[in-house]
């Protein structure tokens, strides 16, 4: 039988070393998973939408075998709302569960945050505090849940031009060094509408997940949104809450 659904007591471990791998020294910081946050992947692993999940990862599996340059992804979406940040959790969930993958989650929003508040944590030091100089290392600011080959990456304060971090060759060299240690690396990045911000990600990025949620963005804004970008690197679409498609897997 299913165990009942119950708010996951975890905690984010700060790296000290260069290699999350064979990180020694932590500071760990304790806290709880929301039930509202809908972590299915943690909260509810039998249910289905933990499985959708899992088909998800598999099929982005199988993608990779073809396209063996594809480790990094972005999550975008139309509008705000359409639930890109939960897909991002869920997704990294899945593949360190599913595969033991080593993955790193970014908070990739710098203007807008919302990967923090999904997992239950207050505000940590992160990109932005690394940018400033209070973080020499990015490294020390990567925060592992215990028990998970799971990494999050955080926006930390507010920037007031948090594009002129996401282009410049310090972040580029940062993003490249962790393409070289994780196994995945996924981006909740800003929804189509700061198309500066997506495209700056793409650049960085391998591929790109568009989340398509019934009924919030009009397909007119989602065809603006596509051709906005330089080069949307695009690998998939998600198609959230949609009810033609929930009908049909009943």
């Amino acid at each position: 039988m299913a165990p009942e659904p119950a708010a996951a007591s975890l905690k984010a471990e700060e790296s000290a070393n260069a290699d999350p791998a064979t990180a020694q020294k932590r500071r760990l910081v304790n806290f709880e998973i929301p039930l509202e946050s809908r972590l299915v992947a943690l909260t509810e692993p039998f249910g289905l939408g933990a499985e959708k999940f899992r088909i998800l990862a598999a099929r982005l599996e199988n993608l990779r075998k073809k396209q063996k340059d594809l480790k990094s992804l972005q999550v975008t979406s139309g509008v705000i709302g359409e639930g890109k940040t939960l897909i991002t959790g869920n997704l990294g969930l899945t593949f360190a569960k599913c595969s033991r993958s080593k993955v790193l989650l970014i908070e990739g929003d710098l203007h807008c945050p919302k990967l923090a508040a999904v997992f239950g944590l207050s505000p940590l030091p992160g990109v932005t505090d690394w940018w400033s100089g209070a973080k020499r290392d990015i490294q020390h600011s990567l925060y592992q849940l215990q028990d998970l080959p799971l990494w999050l990456l955080l926006a930390g304060g507010t920037h007031e031009q948090p594009s002129e971090i996401l282009q410049s060759p310090r972040f580029a060299e940062a993003f490249a060094q962790f393409s070289r240690q994780f196994d995945w690396i996924v981006v909740d990045s800003a929804p189509m509408i700061s198309a500066v911000a997506v495209n700056l990600w793409s650049r960085l990025v391998d591929g790109t997940l568009l989340v398509v949620r019934e009924g919030v963005a009009p397909v007119k804004a989602l065809k603006k949104g596509l051709a906005s970008l330089d080069n949307p690197k695009l690998v998939g679409v998600v198609f959230n809450e949609t009810s033609e498609l929930d009908r049909a897997s009943s």
